[in-house]
């Protein structure tokens, strides 16, 4: 089923090789859905990290180029190919981040979207139909696009794995957008959200967006983070950092208590004292998003609760280097791009 107004080109951003200053915009033939796609009108992509990291040398992946970057989109069924059933011409959707994960422990044949799966910076993207979830009805398509990376990464760190509780202390370091998130499903669950940065006035703005602590990067947060708990520590961390930092987190940590690693702003390795791990029997885990059910979980808890994602800009399709530019700089709250 096609929509028969569909025009015979779209435009895409992609990479012909490592660098964004290589960035393009070039005009490509409109696909077909082949059976089990969908094809889907881009409302509205959000860049992330990692897209940066991809763009700079692949993350060590292999890439093919051209390469079309970004992996969050919000947009508009538009054509199904044969044997779909999920979906329908008109049908909001978000483009979930491994292709393939739908739920349990993710198969070795997944894919993430976004290199070295498709990207999403175009005016039209064609997916597998199992590569998408009904978008939330509570938002727009710029803080939906928000959800598939950031939003699930704290999703499925804090609840879907943490199995979050009303009462509980969670430990987030910084104010990047999957940090964020991470203070709004911790309010979200009755839990409270304790930040860690080393910027004054974005201590303040995330005290604003309900932090219940905002705490200097270059003071004592370990001991100050027992003090706020009376001397327990905190039940989970958001561990965006990396690096030593990690060993910091463990001292801050309650027995029993669960680091979820998910960023390596100080490099790709990290490092803490085996008697922490030992003496306080600490869950260390690594988390790469999550699975299509989390998001779905998510979209739902969305629409029950009224979170609004944080929108640090929002950029047109012609724009995407500034987008880019921004992401780079460092923003509080997620960088958009809108098609349309």
């Amino acid at each position: 089923m096609t929509d028969s107004s569909l025009p015979a080109t779209l435009q895409r951003w992609q990479l012909p090789r490592f660098g964004l200053a290589h960035l393009e915009r070039v005009e490509a033939p409109m696909p077909v859905p082949s059976a089990h796609q969908i094809l889907v009108g881009t409302q509205a992509v959000a860049l992330n990290y990692r897209d940066l990291l991809m763009a700079r040398d692949g993350m060590g992946m292999a890439l093919s180029f051209p390469c079309v970057p970004a992996s969050d989109l919000a947009g508009t069924v538009l054509a199904v190919g044969e044997g779909v059933t999920r979906w329908r011409p008109g049908d909001k959707v978000l483009s979930t981040f491994w292709g393939g994960w739908l739920d349990g422990e993710r198969p070795a044949s997944t894919v993430p979207l976004g290199a070295p799966g498709p990207g999403m910076l175009a005016s039209h993207v064609l997916l597998d139909a199992d590569w998408a979830v009904a978008a939330p009805d509570t938002l727009n398509p710029a803080a939906a696009s928000t959800l598939p990376i950031a939003g699930l990464t704290a999703w499925f760190a804090l609840v879907e794995t943490g199995r979050l509780r009303a009462g509980q202390t969670v430990l987030i370091h910084g104010t990047g957008g999957v940090a964020l998130f991470g203070v709004q499903v911790a309010r979200m669950h009755g839990a409270v959200p304790i930040v860690v940065s080393g910027d004054a006035a974005k201590r303040e703005q995330v005290l604003t967006l309900g932090a219940a602590h905002a705490l200097a990067r270059d003071a004592d947060w370990p001991a100050q983070v027992r003090a706020l708990t009376g001397g327990r520590g905190a039940d989970q961390v958001l561990e965006t950092v990396g690096g030593a930092n990690l060993g910091r987190s463990m001292q801050a940590l309650r027995a029993g208590g669960r680091v979820s690693v998910i960023g390596t702003l100080a490099g790709d390795t990290v490092s803490a004292s085996v008697y922490d791990f030992l003496m306080g029997r600490a869950t260390v885990q690594g988390i790469s998003v999550g699975h299509r059910r989390a998001l779905e979980d998510l979209v739902r808890a969305v629409d029950a609760t009224g979170l609004q994602p944080v929108i640090a800009g929002e950029y047109m399709a012609d724009e995407v280097p500034a987008a880019f530019a921004h992401l780079g700089r460092g923003a509080f709250g997620k960088v958009v791009v809108r098609f349309g």
